[in-house]
């Protein structure tokens, strides 16, 4: 296991990372005390923190083990939950039950479950399925045909994927290894109040709206995101609801209507979905900062990760990052610059003003 640098040990002393402990130890000056990363103690002063890799190494300073997180004694299971992770990854594609996991942790089910929770920020199933989901996405970038792929990541059925495709890949796995081969994705680009604007729709629903300078750009980066999809510029007699959607976007942009509630085919990673989702609960007029968006998702350390989602979003205003602000309330960035995040912000502020 990599040596943590400074700056590493620092951030899992803020965050008391657990996974952390028993691979450095931090000595606090001012009271003589040395504790675990997770120490549940008032943080220090930085300039108060010393650092050792073990406890040993601590004892022999002149620091004595804190009474709350007992450093001087074996980590708490670590160890151990680390040993049945390792066992997780190299028998994903086997029936894993909960009581098999518990009994070589030498935990009850239910503590079990609870510590490793803890401990890596997903309960152990959630864990299998995350290491299943990676080696059908490799088994499918390095060539393998889709049933095969399914199967060797250790699925009993094609059906099992495809229920976890959602939460999981975004797409379906086919889409996923072809880029968008084989899809059809209509677009229509039309002047907003905020510059062009182009939306493009799978079957599933609106999978694609940016702005930018003029239609020609746009269509790059459409194609740029879809390289291997068919791309054709909507028609009322193709897509009649992609002109009633850009409209009623348009609209709510340009002219201060309710924003329209539009199937969305939304296509990222596990975590950037649940992001997103999670952005489509934040109301109208109302603004929240990656930590609280972080905690919200229940994966509070995973702050600068829910900058990078939002960074990532394709799908501008029908999944509202630009309600994301800094910690210390600064705007922060939009990928789409933040003239135009300050227009919507000031527009939706205006709205619940005059509706209050």
């Amino acid at each position: 296991m990599t040596e943590l640098s400074e700056q590493e040990m620092r951030a899992a002393i803020t965050a008391r990372d657990r996974t952390c402990d028993g691979r450095f130890f931090y000595g606090v000056i001012t009271t003589g005390v040395f504790c675990r990363p997770s120490c549940a103690t008032r943080p220090a002063r930085a300039e108060n923190l010393r650092f050792f890799l073990d406890a040993e190494s601590a004892l022999a300073a002149g620091f004595r083990p804190c009474k709350r997180c007992r450093p001087a004694e074996p980590a708490p299971g670590l160890s151990k939950l680390i040993e049945v992770a390792r066992y997780i990854e190299t028998h994903a594609e086997e029936r894993l039950t909960l009581n098999k996991l518990a009994k070589q942790a030498d935990l009850s089910p239910s503590r079990f479950q609870r510590v490793f929770k803890a401990a890596f920020g997903v309960s152990p199933k959630a864990y299998q399925d995350s290491v299943r989901m990676k080696r059908c996405k490799l088994a499918l970038k390095e060539g393998d045909n889709v049933t095969g792929a399914i199967y060797s990541a250790g699925y009993g059925s094609v059906s099992r994927v495809y229920g976890e495709q959602l939460r999981s890949i975004g797409m379906t796995p086919r889409a996923y290894r072809s880029s968008g081969a084989g899809e059809t994705i209509a677009y229509i680009c039309r002047d907003t109040a905020l510059g062009s604007m182009m939306i493009g729709a799978t079957e599933r629903g609106v999978c694609f709206v940016q702005f930018g300078e003029d239609a020609n750009i746009l269509f790059e980066q459409l194609r740029a995101e879809f390289p291997k999809a068919r791309l054709n510029v909507s028609s009322a007699q193709d897509a009649p609801e992609l002109d009633t959607w850009i409209e009623a976007l348009d609209a709510h942009i340009s002219q201060g209507a309710p924003r329209p509630d539009l199937p969305l085919d939304l296509r990222g990673t596990a975590f950037q979905i649940k992001v997103w989702r999670f952005l489509l609960s934040v109301r109208d007029g109302d603004v929240i900062s990656y930590g609280e968006v972080a905690a919200g998702i229940e994966k509070p350390k995973a702050v600068r990760a829910v900058a990078s989602a939002c960074a990532a979003n394709r799908i501008g205003v029908l999944v509202p990052c630009h309600r994301v602000l800094r910690g210390n309330g600064s705007i922060g960035g939009y990928r789409w610059g933040l003239a135009r995040k300050r227009a919507l912000l000031d527009a939706e502020r205006s709205r619940k003003a005059d509706s209050l």
